[in-house]
């Protein structure tokens, strides 16, 4: 027994390969092993020379670790293959490698944590897996470790996959026929919702990326012995709570703004740096209007014209993330229109990269135009920066609509679709930026969220009793 107390608790991490789902995750490993754990966080090779290369470390063994481990945390870096070659471009071929991920990468995953195991038999491992995986239930069972899933979105998002039978069963997932503008009030914990605003995954169950979801979010999650949510318990509180009559689920976010927090590190790697400060230390307060799409969004050449239009005739001030993967063309030179960065003069500012947190947490900034990735509806309510939402694919529409419908803390750009017309662009622009409801909603999702990661916030205690719960399930699984 005395050997067994002196048993480590080790963590092997695995995120999604795609920035959005990497960066919650690697705070939330940071988190765990500031609890005394040992954490392993596993990323695929591609990623980890991506990561290099915007290090520009001419070196492959980078460890974007080593400053955590210096502190006095146990936590270590891994790669593995996912097979192909290092320059074969996963987001051009994205069907492919998603049908990879889903079919094939299991196998290379059970390799490797079958060895990590094997190597050290004085540690008690548990998995930690993206939410979106559809194998980690199964090599779990094999190894019999506990089996720690980590959702990447809303509470309410998650809700609702949790329960894609019932949408089957009343043909919502997918829409069967012309049906429009129906509403959705049968899943337990899920807020009503229009059609309209549900997740485009559900749509289309022949693509490769419905049906992995499908395996995955639906029916590997109900694997898990731990569920853990990038979200707030106060503000998703009907979701998580029919949730746990399931299984165990924590409201631990939002992750990506934890104390020890390494995502800046890793964001700022990936894109080249600009510094916005002192062009917004020249502009009165709640007078600029940030706007920023994920760079894994194709956004036609015609949108963003008439996006640049809308700005231009809106008077509004503004800062635009113009970055490599937001364009078809990958050219932001050949997608502005001509002469449009010398006929903003002063009024905008166009930029390849940002410090988001610390653009959306500056005074003069006064809204968020966004397709509502959760990584930025996140960090713009925990700014209390209120949104103009345009949402184009995967959560975008339902994140949308919890932040104009739910929180009140929006509006959309354009009534569901992805069309838009420069001048109401510019007329929505005007009308939101003048309107300080917004605002003085916003700051109470702000007030709530601070409060939430302070040491006796809901975040927080739900952290805690994650770590004491998953204490408890390990030693039950040594006993037996």
């Amino acid at each position: 027994m005395a050997n067994e107390k002196q048993r480590k608790l080790h963590a092997i991490v695995f995120p999604l390969p795609y920035q959005g789902h990497i960066n919650p995750l690697v705070n939330l490993a940071l988190k765990i092993a500031s609890k005394g754990l040992a954490v392993t966080f596993v990323h695929l090779e591609f990623v980890h020379r991506k990561l290099s290369k915007a290090h520009h470390n001419k070196t492959t063994d980078v460890d974007f670790f080593s400053e955590a481990r210096e502190s006095g945390l146990d936590i270590r870096y891994a790669t593995i293959s996912d097979a192909f070659p290092l320059e074969f471009d996963r987001d051009a071929n994205f069907p492919q490698y998603w049908d990879f991920l889903f079919r094939d990468f299991p196998a290379y995953v059970d390799e490797f944590i079958g060895k990590i195991v094997q190597s050290d038999l004085n540690s008690d491992y548990f998995l930690i897996a993206d939410a979106c995986y559809a194998w980690p239930g199964t090599i779990a069972a094999k190894y019999n470790l506990v089996n720690v899933v980590f959702s990447t979105e809303a509470a309410q998002v998650f809700c609702l996959v949790y329960h894609w039978d019932l949408l089957s069963e009343n043909d919502h997932a997918p829409i069967k026929g012309n049906i429009d503008h129906v509403e959705i009030d049968y899943v337990p914990g899920a807020k009503s919702i229009n059609t309209k605003d549900l997740m485009t995954y559900l749509a289309d169950p022949e693509s490769i990326v419905s049906e992995a979801l499908y395996a995955g979010l639906y029916l590997d999650n109900k694997k898990a012995d731990f569920i853990l949510h990038n979200t707030v318990h106060e503000l998703e509180f009907e979701a998580l709570s029919a949730l746990n009559k399931h299984q165990p689920n924590y409201a631990v976010g939002p992750t990506n703004l934890f104390k020890d927090n390494a995502t800046n590190t890793v964001s700022k790697s990936l894109w080249p740096q600009s510094d916005c400060a002192k062009w917004l230390e020249s502009k009165s307060p709640g007078s600029v209007l940030y706007v920023s799409f994920g760079s894994l969004v194709q956004t036609s050449k015609q949108v963003i014209e008439e996006m640049a239009n809308g700005l231009l005739l809106s008077e509004v001030n503004f800062i635009w993330v113009v970055r490599e993967g937001i364009l078809d063309s990958g050219d932001t030179n050949h997608v502005l229109p001509v002469g449009f960065e010398d006929e903003i003069n002063d009024k905008g500012l166009i930029v390849p990269w940002c410090d988001q947190i610390m653009v959306l947490s500056n005074p003069a900034v006064g809204g968020f135009l966004t397709h509502n990735g959760w990584n930025s509806t996140l960090e713009s309510m925990w700014c209390g920066v209120p949104m103009i939402c345009y949402p184009i694919t995967y959560d975008q529409p339902t994140n949308a609509k919890l932040v104009v419908d739910d929180w009140k803390i929006g509006i959309r750009l354009c009534d569901y679709g992805v069309s838009v017309d420069r001048k109401v662009v510019a007329e929505k622009i005007k009308s939101f930026m003048s309107e300080k409801s917004f605002r003085e909603e916003a700051e109470k999702v702000k007030e709530t969220y601070q409060n939430a990661l302070k040491n006796d916030g809901s975040s927080e205690r739900n952290f805690d009793q994650f770590i004491n719960d998953l204490k408890k399930k390990l030693a039950c699984r040594i006993d037996n």
